[in-house]
């Protein structure tokens, strides 16, 4: 990390500068931690200053006034116009989720395998000598990324101009189809051509424009939800707040506009395919290339909540995954995740997202529960796409340990005197968790250890009694017999539309050299 100028007390906000650095009193709390002015706003009779706290998320980012400023310290850009870090990345979390089973060294000293009460679970070759030591989980975090220089007019942007920077740069992909129907000149934005990027990864320039928040208020029902992060939201500006359809997903810039596109609009569910139904709960999949516009305003609203990923335009690739919560006026979404049709790196979820209203609530482990069940279905093993979210990464953290520690619980001896045994690979075959998944969470609950020439996984009865706990705060699970669904091989699909490609163009070529003869 680059050097900064020392800390210096500054006689005046005046003369405070973008990139400087100095305590800033976060909102609703009592608390100075050290904060990057990343814009300065002019008003009538004052300034209000954008800042980013380092070494928290982003999402705490703010605009402040001048009485949240300590000028008894502040740290000013090197002269040389560089700044350093700006911290943007999420902090490193090395714990585990909440109710994950006690977390690091929760199993304590290891039981040895003659103890009778029957905690010690055997693990056979199948792991590698070096595999236990080997694995890390990975973090999402990144090198330091130096802030460019502010634009002129810092207030709220408008996310139309950079998603068509970001489609001009590569040619418009062609396309046959039958044209959508879209409202009031909401239209689905082309996809680019050439190769896409691997997942629902997307260049992630992080610019002054996109590090400020251009949304202060969605209204999305009956809930008013303050955003987390940048979305570009076309035709988007200096709002207020901006007003959601629930069942479509449309937005208007105004209450009544919404309400004039409600006497128009006929959903009352999100489109496609209801595959799931347990009490008020259930699941639609909707796939990207034949719901366009309500994948691609998913997608809007999901970047308002999700900063490391997440696309916007090229959807066809991907099937999303909707759970609503039912009642007399409709079906509420409660949040998604997306998956791609083929990935290479098998992955089963690209990205994830519980609605903040519906946090906290248990329906973050329903939905990569439901995931994982979409993966026994299809018969392989399953892994969440990298770079994950702090939320994501404690939430899976969380949902591997319980479900992991649920099935070393249950198992049973095959003999008198034995102790239960069960390998590595029965495991991924049991959860249809991938093996490095797997090896990695019982790294961190400290369950892995060497014991006589073997990796042995030893379970103290405090980790036994805090895995129980944490399964009895879990009052909505998945149920496999509620779920109707039959996977569907995308390679042959692909194959065959290639087949009737090279046929209807062969057939015109016919036709054509027919015409010409005649």
């Amino acid at each position: 990390m680059e050097e900064m100028d020392d800390t210096t007390i500054c006689d005046s906000v005046s003369s405070l500068l973008e990139g400087c650095r100095l305590p800033v009193r976060m909102q609703g709390s009592d608390d100075w931690p050290l904060a990057e002015i990343i814009s300065i706003k002019d008003e009538k009779t004052t300034k209000s200053y954008y800042v980013h706290y380092v070494d928290f998320n982003k999402r705490l980012d703010e605009w402040v006034s001048e009485e949240a400023l300590d000028t008894r310290k502040v740290q000013f850009p090197r002269r040389d116009g560089n700044t350093t870090g700006t911290g943007v990345s999420t902090p490193k979390k090395t714990h585990i989720g909440g109710g994950g089973g006690g977390g690091a060294g929760a199993g304590g000293i290891p039981t040895p395998v003659g103890v009778s009460t029957g905690a010690s679970v055997l693990a056979s070759s199948s792991v590698p000598p070096s595999a236990p030591s080997g694995l890390v989980v990975s973090t999402p975090t990144g090198p330091p990324v130096s802030r460019p220089a502010s634009p002129v007019a810092p207030e709220l942007v408008n996310g139309s101009a950079v998603l068509a920077a970001a489609i001009q740069k590569k040619i418009n992909r062609k396309r046959k189809g039958t044209s959508l129907d879209n409202e009031d000149s909401q239209d689905a934005v082309q996809p680019p051509a050439g190769p896409r990027q691997s997942g629902s990864m997307v260049a992630h320039h992080d610019d002054v424009v996109t590090r400020m928040k251009n949304v202060e208020m969605i209204e999305l029902g009956r809930h008013r939800i303050k955003p987390w992060y940048f979305a570009p939201y076309p035709q988007i500006v200096n709002l207020s707040c901006i007003y959601i359809c629930e069942f479509c997903l449309k937005y208007r810039k105004s209450r009544k506009c919404l309400e004039r596109h409600l006497v128009k609009c006929n959903l009352r569910h999100p489109p496609g395919n209801e595959i799931y139904r347990k009490g008020s709960i259930s699941f639609f999949e909707i796939d990207g290339r034949k719901n366009k516009v309500y994948a691609q305003n998913l997608c809007l609203l999901a970047k308002l909540f999700l900063d490391h990923k997440t696309l916007y335009y090229d959807t066809d690739p991907f099937l999303f995954y909707v759970m609503t919560d039912f009642d007399s006026r409709g079906f509420h979404i409660v949040g998604y995740f997306s998956k791609e049709k083929e990935s290479i790196e098998d992955y089963n979820v690209a990205c994830i997202l519980t609605m903040p209203p519906y946090q906290r609530k248990g329906y973050g482990k329903l939905l990569i529960e439901f995931s994982y069940e979409l993966s026994k279905f299809e018969g392989k093993t399953g892994s969440p796409e990298k770079p994950l979210s702090d939320l994501g990464l404690l939430s899976y953290r969380s949902y591997w340990a319980q479900t992991i520690l649920d099935i070393l619980t249950s198992i049973k001896p095959v003999g008198d005197n034995e102790k239960p045994q069960i390998t590595i690979n029965e495991i991924c075959e049991l959860t249809s968790i991938k093996k490095e998944d797997v090896i990695s969470t019982l790294q961190n609950l400290n369950l892995i250890n060497y014991y006589k020439g073997q990796y042995i996984i030893t379970l103290s009865q405090e980790t036994i009694t805090s895995h129980r706990r944490a399964m009895d705060k879990r009052h909505i699970r998945i149920d496999p017999k509620c779920l109707h669904w039959t996977p569907k091989d995308w390679c042959k699909r692909a194959k065959c539309s290639g087949v009737r490609f090279v046929c209807d163009r062969l057939s015109k070529v016919k036709s054509n050299s027919e015409l010409r003869g005649g």
